[in-house]
């Protein structure tokens, strides 16, 4: 099980990428929303449920060698364009969303509410 954790998630391919390129790359564009090949991965990676603590933390550090603080950074920047949206729009807005309650709870901790 926890090789199937560890596999880079399945992007589709899609005319004018390379199937064969990896995150490696980030300047090739994915497709003609204009998100490199590892925006598309992240997001991919992002799709996907997780079922045990620390998976996620784990395929982020095997696929795209970051830490899980800096791989969060990229993606909270990527679900901001309007490429991340046009890409996936029901995904990118559920980020968003899960990202707005996070930091209202936060608020609201710090507030004492």
């Amino acid at each position: 099980m926890a090789e199937a954790a560890r596999r880079m998630p399945e992007v589709p391919h899609r005319p004018g990428t390379d199937p064969e390129s990896g995150p490696s790359d980030p300047s090739r564009l994915s497709d003609r929303s204009g998100l490199s090949d590892r925006d598309a991965q992240m997001l991919a990676l992002e799709r996907q449920w997780w079922k045990y603590a620390g998976a996620k933390e784990q395929a982020i550090r095997d696929i795209f060698d970051l830490s899980a603080t800096h791989y969060y950074q990229i993606l909270n920047a990527l679900i901001d364009t309007d490429a991340a949206l046009t890409h996936d729009p029901m995904l990118v807005k559920r980020l968003r969303r899960l990202r707005t309650s996070r930091q209202k709870a936060r608020t609201a901790r710090r507030l004492g509410n």
